[in-house]
């Protein structure tokens, strides 16, 4: 989610990180902007100062990438629980990292609908373990199901949470558009199927190089979009009344970066149109139990070996 540089001597690492979304701003916000602004959180803020709690907050779930924890998940979720939004009841939202790698090296892919034994109804088909749309459908139901297991290992729970899905150039996506969508619709079914909304974070341009353009029966139609890219209070106003990511939703919140911290700006929101019929949601699998223990170094694996 923060913008960062990409060194080539890094690049095999890097590849699975989130890539830069906006630039920098140079101008901090004023008291009076900052008391009505958000502020998203993750592993790059782990062992830094945070700033007051904000009018609303976002907590990242990953390290990262999909695969990975943040290190500071609890921490980051207690500190988000003193925010405006959630002392009046509402929940602070989490967001997880996204990326579609197919069948390649020792990262797991799935060989068939099969998530944690049990088998999920998938719209694509039977997944036969290659780089398909049916198997990237289940590749994303499987790690949304293992980020609800890391939220609930940090005390968080995924009830009644907004979820964002963040999905960047900077991590690994496939060549086939189609199979890219496929991954974010699993990872949506499996969270409308636990009863928490669902939304999209990118830029216009990362969207439409990952995913393209959503048609009407995918369930990512009609989730609304949270868009980077301002550099401002001001701008993030502006960026408002941007097209959202998917036609049938609507520009939700707007990202800039002031100093070594996200800012986040609630739009007003219209109500969406009402949405065509959408994937068939499949089975959910019992909640995954609680991760053991991550590592406290910045890039905790989750073992692949959880996603049977």
């Amino acid at each position: 989610m923060k913008a960062r540089t990409i060194l080539a001597a890094a690049c095999l690492l890097l590849a699975w990180q989130a890539g830069p979304a906006h630039a920098d701003s140079e101008a901090l916000p004023s008291p009076q902007e900052a008391a009505v602004l958000g502020n998203d959180v993750s592993w790059p803020q782990c062992g830094g100062h945070l700033p007051a709690p904000p009018a609303f907050a976002v907590v990242g779930i990953n390290g990262g990438r999909p695969t990975t924890a943040n290190p500071c998940l609890a921490e980051q979720l207690a500190w988000a629980d003193g925010s405006s939004e959630a002392a009046a009841g509402v929940p602070s939202a989490v967001y997880v990292n996204t990326a579609a790698t197919g069948p390649v090296g020792s990262l797991w892919w799935p060989v068939n609908n099969s998530v944690m034994g049990t088998d999920i109804g998938n719209p694509y088909g039977m997944c036969d373990g290659t780089a398909s749309p049916a198997c990237a459908y289940v590749h994303g139901y499987a790690m949304a199901y293992n980020d609800a297991g890391s939220l609930a290992g940090a005390g968080g729970g995924a009830s009644h949470r907004m979820w964002w899905l963040d999905v960047e150039t900077g991590n690994s996506w496939l060549s086939n558009k189609a199979a890219n969508t496929a991954e974010l619709e699993g990872m949506t079914a499996y969270l409308q199927g636990a009863g928490v909304e669902v939304g999209i974070y990118s830029t216009g341009y990362q969207f439409g190089e990952i995913v393209g353009e959503v048609g009407p029966h995918s369930n990512l139609y009609s989730l609304k979009s949270w868009l980077a890219g301002a550099e401002s209070t001001s701008s993030a106003a502006d960026l408002c009344g941007a097209g959202p990511l998917s036609s049938g939703g609507v520009v939700a919140l707007t990202q800039f970066t002031a100093g070594n911290l996200d800012y986040n700006f609630r739009c007003p929101v219209a109500q969406p149109p009402a949405p065509p019929p959408a994937l068939t949601p499949p089975t959910v699998p019992e909640p995954a139990p609680a991760p053991a223990k991550t590592r406290s170094n910045r890039y905790a694996e989750i073992p692949a070996a959880q996603i049977a």
